[in-house]
């Protein structure tokens, strides 16, 4: 079904000079993308206007804006003029210049059908825009990726590009690219089915229409009655088409195909079916005649003056019209007018008495339908991969990809957080001879908690006892330690940057500190107690092999009758006692002496034992 266009594709292009261009050449000397250094077209003649090699910048960036206001009112003197442009920018070496004019032949080669080869360059441009805060650019390419992905048949994409295009606008851009703007955020809202919010931007869009001329008054009328045509609200239609008449008349101005579709396709409700054949049929003349390269707009027409015939009766007319529209369309892609082409093929089969080829043609436009719904998830993905591309979207992927190295119930990091970043300590630790101290830490008798309490306070109590771990690495030394949930009630505490004593003196303060916390609003009558498995590394160790020692650590822990830290170094044994002469207790010094009631060791009195047999999973 057709679509209002958002500019006219067939008035010739205003000559009024532009006294407040926007967009300044403030890129001179950066780099242009490999890809967009080349002109879009072969050489081209100058046109009449002044050689754009004897342009100034600012010259340069005037010329630019007026193509940028009028690109869709001479397509092909357009486009020509910005290949000349592009490389007069070239010459001048102003990266923005050159850009804003690659972007004018993008959006011709856009209304051309064009839009599998242009929509990567919008993509380089934009990225390019993100990356160097050059908002009139970014608000362009987002507004260009928005028609496009409309074309395509994405109304969510279309939305999600014009919203940013308007966000990306400054204060001093020029009214009439501003209303451009705001007339795609008017339509795709219409498209996207919000009906209120786009006659609200419409109705916006009409003041600022009224203050610049006729033309751009005209089609904020023409999309206005389209929006109202699609909501079923005819009289209220009709009325703004009445008012897009009186103004054209009033100044002496001729309808384009956009508007005369508009008109031929809200009268086949109203029962004018003749005059909706008039005003096709007329459309499709000036189309044909001024020899317009807008690919979509004519078998948008087509389909309409085929529906029109098929209420008159004319049915092998509206055949051939149709068929006309399908080729067009499967040579473009446009599978948003496909669509609706299908359903019109099966009306006009069963107008025909057909009734057989209508089912068939009435399953092909579900089959289509699907397609649109899966080819807009295509589109929708091939927008977020190449948004991630973008400097604004790499900040995105940053939160992605730090959001999957963090435990979601505690906060603290993962495993797969450990495995990137420990082996990266351990090799920087190798170069300075320093050690980095790993423990394995786990909460004594979990499943009891969870079991008599709930699994809901098991999870209060993990992330509590997340939060003192998360605390023991210091702030003040960032990224040379961290702590990490390992599943279920066992974690990791790493730390660098302090010796193998330090560590297991602030490992044993962390003991003491869950042991000695009040708990029993939370747990009742029982206890909150950690076992800590601590290894420290020399220059050879590996992750597999700490983690392996402080596990067996862990384990003596655990025999030893938990709440307490059980430390070794991970060097062999001649080297241990280095260690333990620097401050590392050695297993004799450190025993502490079980409870006697509950077999739980004093709180005080930590525990640094060899390796024993019990696995930590068993309490």
């Amino acid at each position: 079904m057709n679509g209002p266009l958002t500019d006219p594709a067939s008035k010739p292009a205003p000559k009024a000079p532009v006294t407040d261009p926007v967009h300044s050449g403030s890129g001179a000397g950066a780099a242009v993308p490999d890809a967009l250094s080349a002109p879009a077209a072969p050489a081209v003649p100058a046109g009449p206007g002044e050689a754009a090699g004897t342009l100034t910048a600012e010259e340069l960036s005037a010329e630019l804006e007026a193509l940028e206001i009028t690109s869709g009112y001479n397509i092909e003197t357009a486009f020509d003029r910005a290949v000349e442009l592009e490389r007069a920018a070239e010459e001048l070496g102003d990266v923005v210049l050159a850009l804003r004019a690659k972007l004018i032949q993008v959006d011709v080669q856009t209304r051309w059908g064009e839009l599998t080869s242009v929509i990567p360059v919008m993509w380089q441009v934009n990225r390019w825009a993100v990356e160097n805060e050059c908002r009139p650019l970014l608000a362009r390419t987002h507004l260009l990726m928005a028609r496009a992905y409309r074309d395509l048949g994405d109304p969510a994409a279309s939305l999600e590009h014009t919203v940013s295009s308007v966000e990306a606008l400054e204060e001093s851009t020029h009214p009439r690219i501003r209303l451009s703007h705001l007339m795609r955020l008017a339509d795709a809202l219409d498209e996207t089915g919000s009906t209120e919010a786009s006659r609200e931007r419409y109705r916006q869009a009409e003041r600022l229409a009224a203050t610049i001329d006729v033309e751009r008054h005209v089609t904020v009328l023409n999309n206005l009655a389209y929006a109202e045509y699609e909501a079923g609200r005819y009289d209220l239609a009709w009325e703004s088409v009445e008012r897009m008449l009186a103004i054209s008349s009033a100044h002496d101005y001729e309808l384009d195909v956009s508007h005369l579709d508009t008109i031929a396709r809200l009268q086949i409700p109203l029962g004018h079916h003749a005059e909706a054949v008039m005003a096709a049929e007329t459309g499709i003349r000036m189309y044909e005649d001024q020899e317009l390269k807008q690919a979509a707009a004519l078998p948008e027409i087509l389909l309409t003056l085929a529906i029109a015939q098929r209420h008159l009766g004319t049915l092998k007319d509206a055949q051939a019209n149709l068929d006309r529209s399908r080729s067009i369309c499967e040579e473009h892609g446009y599978l948003r007018i496909l669509v609706p082409l299908q359903q019109e093929q099966a009306e006009l089969h069963a107008a025909t008495g057909d009734y057989r080829r209508a089912f068939e043609a009435y399953k092909a436009y579900h089959t289509a339908e699907k397609d649109l719904v899966s080819q807009q998830q295509e589109a929708r993905a091939r927008t977020r991969q190449a948004m991630f591309e973008a400097s604004e979207a790499r900040q995105e992927a940053e939160l992605f990809r730090e959001q999957a190295r963090r435990d979601p119930l505690t906060g603290l990091r993962n495993r797969r957080y450990v495995d990137e970043h420990l082996p990266e300590l351990l090799a920087a630790a190798a170069l300075t001879g320093d050690a980095v101290t790993v423990a394995l830490v786990d909460l004594d008798h979990f499943k009891r908690i969870n079991d008599t309490c709930s699994h809901d306070v098991g999870d209060q109590v993990l992330v509590a006892v997340a939060k003192m771990l998360d605390a023991v690495p210091d702030p003040a030394c960032a990224g040379l330690g961290f702590a990490a949930r390992m599943g279920g009630e066992e974690f990791l505490v790493v730390l660098s940057g302090i010796s193998p004593a330090a560590a297991v003196a602030r490992l044993e303060e962390l003991r003491a500190a869950i042991a000695c916390r009040p708990w029993q609003a939370l747990t009742g009558e029982l206890p909150v107690t950690v076992s800590i498995g601590v290894t420290a590394s020399q220059p050879h160790s590996t992750q597999a092999e700490l983690i392996a020692l402080a596990d067996a650590n862990l384990y003596t822990a655990k025999h030893k009758g938990r709440n307490r830290v059980c430390a070794t170094s991970s060097a062999p044994l001649g080297e241990r006692r280095r260690h333990r002469d620097a401050g590392v207790r050695s297993e004799a010094e450190a025993t502490g002496t079980a409870q006697a009631g509950g077999g739980q060791p004093d709180a005080g009195r930590p525990g640094m034992e060899r390796p024993g047999m019990e696995r930590p999973g068993a309490g």
